[in-house]
């Protein structure tokens, strides 16, 4: 059965509770223990899938179609654990469930009550595959004091209660600032947070300290006593320069020990960190440094695109090189010549998005691309928009579009080479969508099967003609169009087993310019690149060579 680790947060959000969970499984891992971890968020949306990147960030897939928050991304990129749907629950799909039951009549007539029918439904949820693992993270969101996290801490309180004694742990991370002024760190931001947990009837076992520096004996000990944990359960969670470096540092202030000695674990298995000390040294020993231009519609918020941001950086592991990202909003070819911005560029990727501003932008960004021989990964949208480009500047298609940006136009003044999805196979099911059917979850979702041409470019890059890939989208790259296209040049070289949905094209005339529907980026890590993203940086390196 399974140990549980609860993380928690306090002070203020966005200190790296899921980098914390991320790392420490990493850890138990490298002391050979099974880990899954898994994410409680108190918003009320049913999940991230309809909500703004602008609001929350990516929104990661899982291979089993959930959208789920952006931190499973940095679970599956440390731990190498495929998250599920599973691990991954809202406070909006808490009460959408209780609702749902109390309309059905399972809860035969009874008053329905945060406690306990939200804080059962909660405790079922965190219960899921406990005997599956050695260790089970669960993050909560927020912080310790926001009212919609209550029904959560509430729960964790009586699930600990109800387990064996010694088989849950508490971790809170708290912020310790600097005051420069006075040149000292203070404290009682983090004693205040520990009060607010134990006033609700939590009490932390190992304070995390998010810091600039080094956390001082005399503050070690002085949280200690007031926070009520031993002064080897303070751990300092220092700014570093890679993400990647979290394991190692975490393992040099002793979290993993101290987790392991708070559940009476002796003695402990010894870690083997070749893994991450491997990954670090990539990082840290680069030959050269390639730039990437990345050509998005979110680009004022770098988490929007997380995942494609750590692919490159993987990419860039793979071949021992840095890789500088530079964001350009794709709204900004709209009105300008793009050539100034991207000269001097190694690479264009073009990644997703939904609805049409910047999408012109990112037409033009796929043609000087394919004009001036610059390596173009093209990701779902950029895909499409690649095409839309070949349609219209090859294939005499000028008015080449996609119905996603044509609402409401006359059929009759556009191509539609890119149309919404209406019927897909998944598994041995058709399944079937409508425009005006809900937007959540109703995309084709999760892991599906492609089939790639022999001796294409991405069959040389997989070394395989059939893969798996994670998808998010509900508009589709029209197959009636193949034939006219690939008469001038753009291969289709990927294609869904029934041979209806365009998977990949490429130009077989260009050094590197491939797109595909799907998301590659959601299945790199940092010791197994993705395929696609080392041989787009490889790509980008050549050229970084040819300037």
């Amino acid at each position: 059965m399974a140990r549980f680790i609860f993380i928690t947060g306090g002070v203020v959000s966005s200190l790296g509770k899921g980098l914390a969970s991320a790392a420490l499984g990493a850890l138990l891992q490298a002391r050979g223990y099974t880990v899954r971890l898994r994410k409680l968020d108190p918003y009320l949306n049913v999940d991230p899938g309809t909500m703004s990147p602008f609001e929350h960030g990516e929104v990661f897939v899982t291979d089993d179609g959930a959208e789920t928050d952006l931190d499973l991304g940095h679970y599956e990129r440390f731990t190498g654990v495929a998250a599920r749907a599973t691990d991954s629950i809202s406070a909006g799909r808490i009460y959408s469930n209780v609702l749902e039951k109390e309309r059905r009549g399972d809860y035969l007539g009874k008053t329905i009550q945060v406690i306990p029918h939200v804080t059962n439904e909660i405790k079922d949820f965190i219960r899921i595959g406990e005997d599956e693992v050695d260790f089970m993270l669960c993050e909560i969101g927020g912080t310790v004091g926001d009212i919609e996290g209550l029904p959560f801490f509430e729960a964790i309180r009586q699930f600990s209660q109800e387990k064996p004694r010694g088989q849950c742990v508490l971790m809170h991370l708290t912020l310790l600032p600097y005051i420069k002024a006075s040149g000292e760190l203070k404290t009682k931001p983090t004693q205040h947070s520990v009060k607010e947990l134990r006033s609700i009837g939590l009490a932390p076992d190992i304070l995390v300290c998010r810091s600039e520096g080094p956390i001082p004996v005399k503050e070690r000990e002085k949280l200690a006593l007031f926070c009520n944990v031993r002064p080897d359960s303070v751990i300092a969670a220092q700014d570093l320069k890679s993400i990647y470096e979290a394991p190692l540092a975490y393992h040099r202030e002793g979290l993993d020990q101290a987790v392991l000695d708070a559940f009476g674990i002796a003695p402990a298995p010894k870690p083997n960190l070749a893994r991450w000390e491997d990954v670090v040294d990539r990082i840290h020993n680069t030959d050269g440094e390639v730039r990437v231009a990345i050509v998005g519609k979110y680009t004022q918020l770098e988490d929007a695109y997380k995942s494609i941001a750590e692919a490159l950086t993987h990419g860039g592991m793979a071949n021992r090189v840095k890789v500088r990202a530079e964001w350009i909003d794709s709204a900004i070819f709209e009105r300008e010549d793009p050539a100034p911005h991207l000269q001097g560029f190694n690479a264009i990727l073009v990644p997703g998005g939904f609805g049409e501003r910047g999408t012109e932008g990112k037409i033009k960004a796929a043609q000087f691309a394919r004009e001036k021989k610059v390596p173009y990964l093209g990701i779902c949208l950029g895909m499409q928009m690649a095409v839309i480009e070949a349609a219209r500047n090859k294939a005499d298609l000028g008015n080449a579009a996609s119905e996603e940006f044509a609402e409401g136009a006359d059929p009759r003044s556009f191509t539609p080479v890119v149309y919404h999805l209406k019927e897909w196979i998944q598994g041995n099911a058709t399944v079937t969508r409508r425009k005006d059917d809900a937007k959540g979850g109703t995309m084709r979702l999760g892991s599906y099967d492609a089939m790639l041409t022999d001796g294409s470019r991405v069959a040389q890059v997989y070394g395989n003609t059939a893969i798996v890939e994670r998808h998010r989208h509900r508009y589709e790259v029209d197959i009636r169009f193949r034939e006219q296209l690939e008469q001038h040049g753009l291969c289709f070289s990927g294609m869904s087993p029934d041979g209806r949905l365009p998977e990949i094209v490429e130009w077989s005339d260009h050094p590197w310019f491939i797109g595909v529907q799907f998301h590659p980026e959601l299945k790199s890590k940092p010791f197994e690149p993705h395929p696609l993203f080392a041989d787009f940086v490889r790509a980008a390196k050549e050229q970084s060579r040819l300037v």
